[in-house]
């Protein structure tokens, strides 16, 4: 097996929980319109541009156009996004802390708008060590785009045999693969703790 030097971690779903459904069961009770807010309007595809680099005040606006009855609800996306990213992982991030304390080289790399994620770090200090973060807002580009591996591995002098990304995306970890990265594909329900023992962790 090759010897593991730089372990990169995600970190929604992996470090910190996320579920927009938190806020949102109180803002609109009615679960047909709730499922019709995130299926039509405030979507997966509409906020991964917020962590492409669009700003949330475009992305505010470019609804409030089409869906005007509705400004409410989205203005309250960006509003009450704090109590989405409810709790720490706090078993994954115990490894986190861990390799970092054994001298491991930990970095993050991750799909983020960029005042959430400064927002985030005030919330969960944790995501201010390691060595470093590439955050996706920032640099204009996301996952499982090969180009932000790229810049991430340039950035912090990642050698991609040696590197292990761990993230609950299978298609951001088949990108990585696809560079010469390692992977570790971690689902809701797996721990961490033995999928890190096959890499020598």
């Amino acid at each position: 097996m090759t010897e593991i030097k730089h372990i990169v971690f995600d970190i929604g779903q992996i470090l910190i929980h996320y579920d927009p459904n938190i806020p949102f069961s109180r803002l609109i009770k009615d679960e047909e319109k709730r499922q019709f807010f995130f299926e039509r309007i405030c979507t997966s595809a509409w906020n991964i541009e917020q962590d492409r680099g669009r700003t949330w005040p475009e992305a505010e606006a470019l609804l409030i156009a089409e869906y005007p009855d509705w400004e409410t609800e989205i203005r309250a996306f960006r509003k009450h996004w704090h109590e989405m990213v409810s709790h720490a992982l706090d078993e994954r991030v115990g490894h986190l802390l861990r390799l970092q304390d054994e001298g491991h080289d930990v970095t993050l790399l991750t799909n983020f708008a960029s005042d959430t994620f400064r927002q985030a770090q005030e919330m969960y200090p944790f995501l201010k060590t390691g060595r470093g973060v590439t955050v996706s807002g920032d640099v204009k580009l996301i996952k499982p785009d090969p180009a932000i591996y790229e810049l991430h591995a340039e950035t912090f002098g990642l050698e991609p045999s040696k590197t292990l990304f761990i993230d609950d995306s299978l298609p951001n970890i088949e990108a990585c693969r696809a560079l010469g990265w390692q992977g570790i594909h971690l689902t809701p329900d797996m721990d961490l703790a033995p999928e890190l023992e096959t890499f020598g962790l």
